[in-house]
């Protein structure tokens, strides 16, 4: 089994920065891709990025190309999410989620989840 757990979280102004982290505890993640996912009041959780086991592949949804950096430390067991340039749209509640070894963007193909970190962004 695998737990995960959320920090980082906040309250930030428009154009602000972010940085989340997640750490992974009961057995070694670094054959899982991780990934993070996000959602807002009223709204489905949606994939945010995603980075493969070894750390050379990565994937972001098109709203936060540019803006939002994903990285992990197999040693530290631990994977991080900066985010930069932030808008309001961003506000959610954060998610790290693992899966073994392909990357997928759908939450239900995603085995092992955090309790979550509140984002929020003032305009």
């Amino acid at each position: 089994q695998v737990q995960l757990v959320e920090s980082g979280g906040g309250l930030v102004e428009a154009g602000g920065s972010l940085r989340l982290s997640c750490a992974a505890s009961g057995r070694s993640v670094s054959d899982h891709v991780m990934g993070w996912f996000r959602q807002a009041p009223g709204m489905e959780r949606e994939f945010v990025a995603a980075i493969s086991w070894d750390g050379y592949k990565t994937h972001y949804a098109d709203s936060v190309k540019g803006r939002f950096t994903i990285s992990r430390d197999n040693a530290r067991n631990t994977v991080a999410l900066q985010m930069n340039s932030l808008k309001p749209e961003d506000t959610a509640v954060y998610y790290c989620a693992a899966r073994r070894l392909v990357i997928f963007t759908t939450p239900s193909d995603y085995n092992y989840w955090g309790q979550g970190t509140q984002v929020t962004v003032s305009s």
